[in-house]
């Protein structure tokens, strides 16, 4: 190992800076406590062997990263996945108001999440609370016209071939537009967190009422929250 090979800190301050997260924000993903990550940056505490693991399992990272020295040419790993995905396989959600087909699902701790969703609900009353969650997402209108709200910008409407792309973590909602009894769209949703779809999943347990049985297939009885 070369003198100048960075300190475990150093090379924890370089994600945070690259990914933009706060100490907190970083010890919410990892689990790991606010005081021991900025120990570890100020390299007066090194992690046992399970902390690193467990570091790399939640922030999505090998093992070889962290011990990765500055200038190494590494080589890309190759996964060699592939997932061929329609809707007689998806992974379907139904609620009243949103049918939610998840695809490629035999692929687990994907970073992005396809989704093919159809919309009926029309005002925010149906739609309930905004909803947010990890990472961003990609919308892709498919067919009939949707209002897209967000937190922080006004109701914008989308035609059939326009699309948006935004911040999952403000606050947001898709409904019908009127005059368009269902929308359908295809969703990417993407995260840092390799657990993302369990996560998407959990909350429409939580939320709807409803928990996809062995065919793929949940009835929920709430409003949706994606």
């Amino acid at each position: 190992m070369s003198a100048s090979a960075p300190t475990l800190g150093a090379l924890l301050r370089g994600l945070r800076s690259r990914e933009g997260w706060t100490l907190k924000q970083m010890s919410e993903k990892s689990g790991i406590p606010v005081s021991t990550l900025s120990k570890v940056e100020h390299d007066r505490l090194t992690l046992t062997y399970d902390k690193l693991y467990q570091l790399s399992q939640r922030l999505g990272l090998r093992m070889s990263e962290l011990f990765a020295e500055p200038g190494d040419e590494t080589v890309p790993q190759v996964t060699a996945r592939r997932s061929l995905g329609d809707m007689d396989h998806a992974l379907r959600v139904e609620t009243p108001n949103y049918d939610y087909y998840y695809l490629c699902t035999e692929l687990r701790r994907k970073r992005m999440i396809p989704a093919i969703t159809k919309i009926r609900a029309k005002t925010l009353k149906e739609f309930g609370d905004l909803v947010r969650h990890a990472g961003e997402e990609f919308i892709y209108v498919l067919r009939g016209r949707v209002v897209v709200v967000t937190e922080f910008y006004d109701a914008v409407e989308l035609a059939e071939g326009e699309s948006i792309y935004i911040d999952s973590s403000m606050g947001h909602a898709y409904l019908a537009a009127e005059g368009c009894d269902e929308a359908e769209v295809l969703g990417v949703m993407s995260s840092s967190d390799a657990e993302l779809l369990d996560s998407l999943l959990n909350i429409h347990e939580e939320q709807l009422g409803g928990v996809p049985d062995e065919k793929g297939s949940a009835r929920a009885r709430a409003l949706p929250r994606l």
